[in-house]
């Protein structure tokens, strides 16, 4: 009977036993972008303020570069009427309300009515191209940026793979993962969020060169428009 009793009082007991394996078995860690990118060391920094500065000029040309694409379909028909009917100073008016890069030159076009033809469109074509460089204005920061960040993640790298060989010689024979591991963090992360920023800028500068080429092809529309006007006989 005792037997028995004993057998039962320890199953009892293993029952009632809390179970410890769910305590001791080590939680799943968990990446934060954050404090990932704080391992990164001071390159992080500098990667971000590159960010800040290319997300600036390329949100500015894009909106500056968007009004200066818009059209108004009527604006070339009133040109004609008002060049056809001799009124020139009110198609000059009209161009001067019209904030585009095509209404511009066309003014500087209508301002020198009377002289010979290459006159005007010489006149013209410099206008075209003090436009364009206006739109392209910040391109060259933003392509710097789109080149340098990454050249400047690699040398994040090469400073954090030093740190590392440095600690490990410190350490002596005493080396272990968790001394390498704050260097190879910062060489990993440094060059990661150089080319995040690079790749970014990049494709940004490449749609905002397609978009100025596309108002540059407007210009060039309205320009022959306008000569073409020009050369029209007289009634």
């Amino acid at each position: 009977m005792s037997i028995l009793l004993s057998l039962q009082a320890a199953a009892q007991a293993t029952e009632t036993m809390p179970d410890l394996t769910a305590e001791i078995m080590p939680t799943e860690a968990q990446i934060n972008v954050i404090d990932l990118a704080f391992k990164g060391g001071w390159i992080m920094a500098v990667l971000l303020v590159l960010s800040i500065i290319a997300g600036y000029f390329i949100i500015q040309r894009s909106i500056i570069i968007r009004r200066a694409g818009k059209v108004d379909t009527t604006f070339m028909n009133r040109i004609k009427d008002y060049v056809h009917d001799g009124k020139i100073e009110s198609a000059i008016k009209l161009c001067q309300t019209t904030n585009t890069p095509s209404a511009r030159m066309i003014e500087k076009g209508l301002s020198r009515l009377g002289r010979p033809m290459n006159d005007v469109q010489v006149a013209i074509e410099n206008v075209g191209n003090l436009e364009v460089a206006k739109l392209e204005k910040s391109f060259p920061m933003i392509a710097t940026i789109s080149a340098g960040a990454p050249m400047i993640g690699f040398l994040g790298t090469v400073t954090g793979m030093i740190r590392s060989f440095f600690d490990m010689a410190n350490a002596g024979s005493n080396v272990d993962i968790m001394v390498l591991s704050g260097g190879i963090y910062e060489a990993l992360v440094s060059t990661v969020g150089g080319l995040v920023v690079g790749i970014i800028t990049l494709f940004a500068y490449n749609y905002l060169v397609s978009q100025v080429d596309e108002v540059v092809n407007k210009m060039e529309a309205s320009t022959m428009e306008f000569m073409d006007l020009l050369n029209e006989p007289a009634n």
